[in-house]
């Protein structure tokens, strides 16, 4: 039995946890403007979903620390690769928001513009992913150690062990990720933002002015040097020396807006480039097999779909110490959030958060033998497994479920816990079905 502290600490270095640790932030609303900072990317905006998470920041720094560790940190996979696997798990769900979000990701870390044409046009080792990306997002209860001995073995195109674990946590995280976003609508209210506001340059992140990096632009520092310069000159100076100090500051001042506007137009250029790329890609192109999607799991099936029992694998016993141990640290941060986001403080009584949790792994094909199941007919209003079902089985833009009428009396805040819930019980279904046939594979 594995047990894990409800506070550790990672030991990551990137710029943005550096900062968190010499800034003290006093009072809630504090700590969820600088939560929403650190979320500010390249183009100069805070993203939607860290908008909704915002209202509940424990969760939120969890689920940051995760997904900046899996997308941007140390791992077996090079970077364009993390952000390509993220748009075929994205494209599976029509989620043209996350879709988008990791096409510019994509080219900003390099990634070849002619793999954006579609998945034929992706190296073969991507292509074999395509299987498996499939049947995570769909049907996760087929996933077998076949699929995982085909990618393993796959001649010259084959997979690490290391690099196959670390791209099943993305495919199951942007799957799971596409739930949240349509949950909350928020890929209906998308409108790509390529361009940064105020003159921001896509590379810039706020928190390197904390940090006292040299790279802050010009436009952020000049008028609070040209202030600092104005109040430093001394009054007893005669009308001569404040002369050539006011024109040699003009003058300075001309300079840097020169040079600044050169820069904004070659970076302008590059982003129109990019935005005509991203803003034209068909995801149909990431997607094979349109037709394969979701379909009722049926206990009655016992020839075809085997059940997948909680006593008999588990994330707690099983899956936690084989990813962590795959893949290093991300079972302490997936752990983190699972832990997080069922101890968020709620109007929701525990029972109806079990009710929730277990209802999504039931029809996923996830059972607990030791969980009474009329809870979930007692506690869940007809329409709210409905709208559950529909969030986590078969998110699409397309199919923008309802909200339950029951909802129209909740804060807004106690609606996002409960698609945060979502998100993650379909987070762990997928790593169970995936760890399982991982696990299966190494003991055959």
């Amino acid at each position: 039995m594995i047990i894990c502290t409800s506070k550790m600490e990672y030991p990551f270095r990137s710029q943005c946890q550096r900062v968190q640790k010499q800034v003290m932030v006093n009072g809630e609303k504090e700590r969820v403007s600088l939560l929403v900072m650190k979320k500010l990317v390249s183009r100069g905006s805070v993203d939607a979903v860290s908008q909704q998470m915002a209202s509940h920041p424990q969760y939120l720094e969890s689920f940051l620390r995760t997904q900046h560790y899996i997308l941007h940190m140390d791992g077996p996979l090079p970077l364009p690769y993390r952000h390509y696997i993220a748009i075929m798990a994205a494209a599976r769900h029509h989620c043209n928001y996350l879709v988008y979000l990791h096409l510019a990701q994509f080219l900003r870390v390099g990634g070849d513009p002619l793999w954006l044409q579609g998945l034929e046009a992706a190296p073969p080792r991507l292509r074999l992913l395509d299987h498996i990306n499939k049947v995570l997002a769909h049907q996760p209860w087929l996933t077998t150690s076949s699929h995982i001995q085909t990618l393993l073995k796959a001649g010259g195109q084959c997979w690490s062990l290391a690099e196959l674990v670390q791209a099943v946590v993305i495919l199951a995280h942007c799957h799971s990720l596409c739930s949240f976003v349509f949950g909350c609508n928020t890929d209906s209210d998308f409108v790509p933002l390529t361009k940064s506001p105020n003159g921001t340059p896509p590379t810039f992140c706020p928190f390197d002015a904390a940090n006292g990096n040299a790279n802050v632009p010009q436009s952020l520092t000049a008028p609070s040097e040209h202030i600092a310069r104005r109040r430093s000159l001394d009054s007893s100076c005669d009308m001569v020396c404040l002369k050539e100090r006011i024109q040699k500051s003009q003058e300075e001042q001309e300079r840097r807006d020169e040079r600044f506007l050169q820069t904004q137009t070659l970076q302008q250029t590059d982003m129109e480039e990019e935005e005509e790329t991203v803003c034209f890609a068909d995801l149909s192109r990431f997607i094979t097999d349109a037709d394969f999607c979701y379909q009722e799991f049926a206990r009655r099936d016992e020839d075809r779909f085997q059940v997948l029992r909680v006593q008999d694998y588990s994330w707690e016993d099983h899956g936690f110490s084989l990813v962590n141990r795959l893949y290093s640290d991300i079972g302490h941060l997936l752990d983190d959030r699972f832990r997080s986001v069922a101890t968020l403080p709620s109007m929701h009584s525990p029972d109806l958060k079990r009710a929730i949790w277990n209802y999504i792994h039931c029809v996923l094909g996830i059972r607990y033998d030791d969980y009474d199941y009329g809870e979930v007919n007692q506690l869940l209003a007809r329409d709210l497994k409905l709208y559950i079902k529909a969030v986590a089985c078969y998110p699409d833009a397309t199919k923008t479920p309802v909200c339950p009428l029951s909802w129209t009396l909740l804060k807004a805040s106690e609606r996002i816990h409960v698609n945060l819930l979502i998100m993650e019980a379909r987070l762990q279904a997928e790593l169970l079905y995936a760890l399982r046939a991982i696990t299966q594979h190494m003991i055959a």
